[in-house]
């Protein structure tokens, strides 16, 4: 009974890391932009994945832990930074939903010589840790949506943005050549853009009512 009660409050935390982790990382950038470009060479695809999804594993179990530590001793400043990542949610869903009114393309035009693997790898974490963005959406944003999970969920939290990140990664470099012409197209684009403004914009509400509760 206590496994079964486990897992039905571990699985809704486990889709809100998911959903979450998706919504950050599928936008149009140099990292989808590089990952892509080394799927479409079928070079060092693995390695390249890889440290893409394990430094963003990393960077989300310290943005979570971290701040959950951080927050542990002040409900007022968790409930605040909770009620900001539900403004931000709202607005980058906002956003989204007006990106999928415009047209735009992933570019990864196959240009450049073939890398080395330690090129390769230097250029996916100078891609990766060198953008600020991904300190303010997955150690900050995520690491205080994170933090407002019980103790025991937040694993499963961190479990389900870490999957969302593998598994896009995963698709980009693998599946580069049966990818790249739908991430040509300015609908296909407007589609996701749709699905991921509808996703925030309800993380947001979900945020906002956790936040609100403690009042």
């Amino acid at each position: 009974m206590q496994t079964a009660a486990l897992v039905s409050l571990a699985f809704p935390v486990f889709i809100q890391g998911l959903g979450l982790g998706f919504g950050l990382i599928v936008a149009i950038g140099a990292q989808n932009a590089f990952v892509l470009r080394q799927g479409l060479r079928r070079e060092h695809v693995g390695s390249v994945v890889l440290f893409c999804a394990l430094a963003d594993a990393v960077l989300i179990a310290a943005g979570v832990l971290g701040m959950a530590q951080a927050l542990g001793g002040s409900p007022n400043l968790a409930r605040a930074l909770a009620l900001a990542g539900a403004v931000f949610l709202a607005v980058y869903g906002w956003r989204a939903l007006r990106r999928a009114r415009q047209a735009h393309r992933l570019d990864a035009a196959d240009t450049g010589s073939a890398l080395t693997p330690g090129a390769a790898l230097a250029q996916a974490a100078a891609f990766t840790l060198l953008n600020p963005h991904v300190y303010l959406d997955t150690v900050l944003l995520v690491g205080s949506i994170g933090a407002q999970q019980a103790d025991g969920l937040r694993a499963w939290f961190i479990a389900g943005a870490s999957t969302a990140s593998l598994t896009w990664f995963t698709l980009l470099g693998f599946g580069a050549r049966w990818l790249a012409p739908w991430f040509a197209q300015p609908r296909a684009w407007r589609v996701l853009d749709g699905l991921i403004g509808v996703t925030m914009c309800v993380l947001s509400a979900l945020l906002l009512r956790h936040a609100l509760v403690g009042l």
